[in-house]
């Protein structure tokens, strides 16, 4: 499977493809004279007498260094080698991909001044999965997300490593067993390759697909606590919303309701009820999460602009110009990935609140303490109420701003740095963390459910019941629990959750579709 890619209007769609299906991606030919201006224009500036930042001078504060055209492709590689300096453990093969994807979007807008053969190389070791070995941490955000594009960098010129079929190996034997030669660079090619932010926006999408993904589930296992509690599906209902008119707020009200339709459970306490109102973990899911998911959305639109971006510095212009500038500097992506944590960090904590309302009998509408028979020999689901609320702490410490730290580096001459990519890369965490705590809620739902027998559920939410059944048994008395609560985590991860139920329920990342 390939995407190809038209820079300037590729789709989340194409990208989260990219990253989940494992898709190799490769330019649109139309690309092909923009590519070949800008490279050449490039190629005319280098043999020429006027110093030009990036081409023939040094880089950052040792800008005002003239480097002679003889020196040229020394300087280049110079540049990659000097920049990997990544610590930490490497990214996943999935954002590896998405990181080369979003490359190949920003130069092939032809502003760069790469060749086309620099940009056949990136689309080579994607179809013929040669990943470049990128260590996580190193990037303050700034000008560029330069160690660890460098070390992306460094596997095309066959320095470092790489993975190829799963072994890692120095880049050079990568490319060889792939049959791809290690290339050359040219003027400004090197700079070009490792200014951007795709590294932090690759992060930062991860993120918002694994967020997107955990808050439909969400509305899936709410909607199962809500019926296993005894609780009201009215405030779910289409009016109180279209009244405020928020989008997400209006589409995840839709979606509950839609999922409690029909249910036996429902209908037996519609009389002689005397609760007035629920809790609000369980009435304000509309609001709370309806939030999170514009807030979500909002997100998404930054990163498609971003992603569709070019991001390095300088750029030819259309006049053939050369200019410096800081398109480099990741701020929008930081804003992006702070709102994503937010969403992550208010999405678990009111999951975790029905957890916790689900084991208490006091709130629980008459079913047993901590879901347990026999309960008191048994302890039940009391510590998997326990896990949740750690996660959900865990992620509330997670989720402070990291776009309002700055830190200057670089002697100065980069004085404002957005940390990007440190609040992107905390996501994948968090949505871990978030997927736990849905996880949980999935199998305290489904505990519920069981005690409200020989009362079903509705249609839709016996689809999700099942699917949670199929690897999480019943809980007949106290067993090892870890397995079951990574097992229903997993469901949440993996989409299998989401899929249980009909198409077109749950609400999309992008409004509208």
């Amino acid at each position: 499977m390939s995407v190809v890619l038209h820079p300037g209007s590729v789709p989340l769609s194409d990208l989260e493809t990219i990253f989940r299906d494992g898709a190799a991606a490769s330019l649109d030919a139309s690309t092909e004279g923009a590519v070949a201006q800008g490279a050449a224009r490039i190629d005319a500036i280098a043999g020429g007498e006027t110093a030009i930042y990036g081409i023939n001078t040094g880089f950052g504060k040792l800008a005002s260094v003239r480097i002679p055209p003889s020196d040229l492709e020394t300087l280049q590689r110079n540049l990659i080698l000097s920049h990997c300096c990544g610590v930490g453990a490497p990214l996943g093969p999935d954002v590896v991909r998405l990181v080369m994807a979003l490359k190949l979007i920003s130069l092939g807008r032809g502003a760069s001044g790469v060749r086309p053969g620099t940009i056949a190389l990136i689309e080579a070791m994607l179809a013929r999965g040669v990943l470049p070995v990128i260590p996580a941490q190193g990037s303050v955000g700034a000008s560029g997300d330069l160690a660890p594009l460098a070390h992306m960098a460094a596997a095309m010129i066959g320095e470092g490593e790489a993975e190829f079929k799963g072994d890692r190996m120095p880049a050079r034997d990568a490319l060889a067993k792939a049959g791809l030669k290690p290339i050359v660079l040219a003027a400004k090619e090197g700079l070009a390759l490792i200014n951007g932010t795709q590294v932090s926006t690759a992060l930062a999408l991860a993120g918002l697909f694994r967020a997107h993904r955990a808050a439909n589930a969400a509305l899936i296992t709410g909607a199962l606590s809500t019926d296993a509690a005894m609780g009201s599906s009215a405030p779910f209902h289409p009016e109180i919303h279209a009244l405020r008119g928020h989008r997400g707020q209006i589409d995840t009200a839709a979606a509950l309701w839609k999922l409690l339709e029909g249910s036996q459970i429902r209908e037996s306490h519609l009389e002689g009820d005397e609760r007035v109102q629920d809790p609000y973990c369980i009435r304000c899911q509309p609001q709370v999460d309806g939030a999170c998911l514009d807030i979500l959305r909002m997100a998404a639109r930054t990163l498609e602009i971003e992603a569709n971006a070019v991001t390095d510095n300088p750029l030819v212009l259309s006049d053939g110009s050369v200019v410096s500038g800081g398109n480099f500097h990741a701020e929008p992506v930081a804003f992006a990935a702070d709102q994503i944590a937010l969403a992550i960090c208010e999405i678990g904590a009111i999951a975790q609140r029905r957890v916790a309302l689900m084991v208490d009998p006091k709130l629980s509408h008459g079913l047993p303490p901590f879901l347990a028979k026999n309960a008191g020999l048994n302890s039940g689901l009391m510590i998997a109420e326990v896990t949740s609320a750690a996660l959900m702490s865990e992620n509330k410490q997670m989720a402070h701003p990291a776009s309002v730290d700055s830190t200057p580096t670089s002697a100065d001459q980069e004085d404002h740095v957005s940390m990007a990519c440190h609040g992107a890369r905390r996501l994948l965490q968090m949505t871990d963390n978030l997927a736990g705590i849905v996880g949980i809620e999935a199998v305290t739902a489904a505990q519920g459910i069981d005690f409200r027998a020989p009362l079903k559920t509705s249609r839709e939410l016996a689809m999700a019941y099942k699917s949670v059944r199929e690897v999480v048994p019943t809980l007949e008395a106290d067993r090892y629990m870890a397995d079951d609560l990574a097992a229903a985590a997993k469901l949440v991860l993996d989409g299998t959750l989401n899929a249980s139920v009909s198409a077109g329920i749950l609400p999309a990342l992008e409004a509208g579709q």
